[in-house]
């Protein structure tokens, strides 16, 4: 969060022609990794391995797809002190390559500008509900959910990105 404000006021700065601001999308995950040395004579380097890190990796490609700057896991979730500190949202559920069972995946939108943080806070309970529907595939309850999120915060991606999952699916 403290990376994303910083990186907010630094662009500030950059409001100019041919400097665009900077975007970055993190994916937090825990769990158990191994990180070691690899290499030979001429180049050595470090790196990490395991599937807490292929899930985190994972999570900050799907910022790019939910164009969120920040994703966690149910594991970083369940494993935060005081989860009512923060902003934050369901918004959806990825399969980890090679495992069977699905995780739930958290927006943290603390850093967002304070008038994009309110219209995702009064939305926060009907964009859960729509989502828990379209799970259940009610379709037209979930949209119709989706569609009064829409009329808070038009520019609220994710949910145009459900809303068109849910209309797509209605019309197959």
């Amino acid at each position: 969060i403290a990376m994303l404000e910083a990186l907010r006021e630094y662009n500030t700065t950059r409001q100019r022609p041919k400097r665009p601001p900077i975007e970055i999308g993190i994916g937090i995950n825990s769990g158990e990794m191994m990180l070691g040395i690899v290499g030979g004579h001429d180049r050595i380097d470090t790196t990490v391995i395991s599937d807490a890190v292929n899930l985190a990796s994972r999570l900050e490609e799907l910022t790019k797809k939910y164009r969120v700057p920040l994703l966690i896991s149910q594991q970083t979730f369940v494993r935060l002190e005081n989860p009512e500190k923060y902003c934050f949202r369901v918004i959806d559920k990825v399969a980890i390559k090679g495992k069977s069972e699905m995780v739930s995946v958290f927006e943290i939108f603390d850093a967002d500008p304070p008038e994009i943080r309110r219209a995702k806070l009064a939305t926060k309970t009907q964009f859960e509900r729509a989502l828990v529907l379209y799970n259940m595939d009610e379709f037209p309850a979930a949209a119709q959910l989706l569609e009064r999120c829409l009329s808070e915060d038009e520019n609220d991606v994710v949910a145009q990105i459900y809303w068109k999952r849910v209309v797509d699916q209605m019309l197959s």
